[in-house]
């Protein structure tokens, strides 16, 4: 009869085991999104946009609450590697664009922009950001809207010019001419 008790016993045992093994998967993961939807709901409010697709696609590039201050550098960056490398003018001033936007030197904004300037990012990398730049615009009061754009325009262009020319001033090339018109184009697009 002991036989038959420590038997069933190990049985009962084995099935606690397994139940409560079950239970806290599905706490864990409960947990887990329980903290994803925590964080988005932050980058969301960071980036002030609500589009959950467009959140997901910023999410699956690697952008976070401490990196999403860079979208709207992006666009410089994406200027920058027109003539395929970055050139010590075109750093400075994404850097300094960078600085003006609060992102401090070693954060882990400054790491990703800094692995910007040394690796390009995918096309997709700029296309989903410009995505949602103009989601972000259209959000905005027009007087807001198209003093951005203006000054979006104006800063691309001056990282156009940064390593042209004669003494790095004055002249575009023509691949960076067909960025500034497809920034032009994605950023002035109007929503329909």
């Amino acid at each position: 009869m002991v036989e038959k008790n420590d038997a069933f016993g190990g049985r009962h045992n084995r099935e606690e085991e397994y139940f409560h093994k079950q239970e806290l998967e599905v706490i864990d993961k409960m947990r887990r999104k329980a903290q994803t939807a925590e964080l988005r709901k932050r980058l969301a409010e960071r980036a002030g946009i609500a589009d959950e697709e467009l959140l997901a696609d910023l999410e699956a590039l690697g952008y976070t609450v401490d990196t999403v201050k860079l979208l709207h550098l992006v666009p410089l960056v994406q200027m920058a590697w027109a003539e395929g490398s970055v050139s010590h003018n075109e750093r400075e001033l994404i850097v300094k664009a960078a600085r003006i936007r609060g992102i401090e030197e070693g954060s882990a904004a400054d790491q990703l922009l800094d692995q910007w300037l040394t690796d390009r990012p995918s096309d997709e990398t700029f296309e989903k950001t410009l995505r949602a730049i103009r989601t972000i615009l259209h959000a905005l009061p027009e007087s807001e809207r198209v003093n951005y754009e203006r000054d979006m325009l104006s800063q691309a262009t001056a990282i156009a010019e940064a390593s042209g020319g004669f003494l790095g001033f004055g002249r575009v090339t023509e691949s960076e001419k067909k960025i500034l018109e497809h920034l032009a184009q994605v950023l002035l697009d109007k929503k329909s």
